[in-house]
């Protein structure tokens, strides 16, 4: 059985290539591959029409939220999916998710068949589409991930984020994950999730290796680089299809 419900703090980190082998020797004493090893991950973030969401995701708010849909691995119509709100308060960020067949949480994110079981956290879910109106599909976003978990606390999780490219056109995850760099060549992005305070020994590496906290967020960052190339503009008119 999945999990549903995720609160938890996320710390994030760039690390370059050497940086990125002395973390991995650290994690070989002190943490194990978690039941997802090496993934690559692949979500359709919505959105409003004019993007209200990430832009007023980026005005770094006491208060924000997310909706998007992510798959492990590039999809069939059979293939798990989950549906998920992500929200963050004051540093603290809650995930509520929901599990169906990628072909059904595609359909019901269109608004189309709805073949998803009712849940609370699926009116939440119905509320948030509600609350904002026409949603729609804004960018897919992809990265191969590899994660690890604290042997001696399994609340504590490590993961480190690569190849993180995006695209807005052929949403459908099934057309492959191809797209956009987010990050230059060589950088990772890693990140110490941790359900209260963060283990000694992550923040000795942290000293130790002259790692320092960032604010990123893949989905903005894209976002951002489409502004910086013009691209937004044609985003909206054309209802966010640009490329197609």
């Amino acid at each position: 059985m999945f999990q549903t419900v995720f609160k938890r703090y996320e710390n994030k980190y760039f690390v370059n290539p050497a940086q990125y082998s002395a973390v991995l020797e650290i994690l070989e004493r002190n943490a194990v591959p978690d039941e997802y090893g090496k993934s690559r991950i692949c979500s359709i973030y919505y959105d409003t029409p004019d993007k209200r969401l990430i832009r007023a995701s980026l005005e770094k708010p006491v208060y924000k939220e997310k909706l998007r849909l992510r798959t492990y691995g590039v999809p069939d119509g059979g293939s798990q999916c989950f549906i998920e709100i992500k929200k963050k308060y004051k540093g603290v960020v809650c995930k509520r998710r929901i599990g169906a067949a990628y072909s059904d949480g595609l359909s019901y994110m269109s608004g189309g068949a709805d073949n998803i079981k009712p849940s609370q956290i699926k009116k939440e879910i119905e509320y948030f589409k509600s609350h904002y109106g026409a949603l729609a599909p804004s960018a897919d976003i992809f990265y191969s991930r590899l994660a690890f978990f604290d042997r001696q606390d399994r609340n504590v999780r490590i993961t480190f984020d690569s190849d993180i490219v995006f695209r807005t056109y052929n949403f459908d995850l099934r057309n492959g994950d191809s797209g956009e760099p987010v990050l230059q060549n060589g950088v990772y992005l890693m990140e110490i999730k941790t359900a209260g305070a963060m283990p000694l020994w992550t923040a000795q590496m942290l000293t130790e290796l002259k790692i320092y906290p960032v604010s990123f967020s893949k989905y903005g960052t894209a976002y951002k680089k489409l502004l910086s190339d013009g691209g937004m503009k044609k985003i909206i008119t054309t209802g966010g299809n640009c490329c197609a």
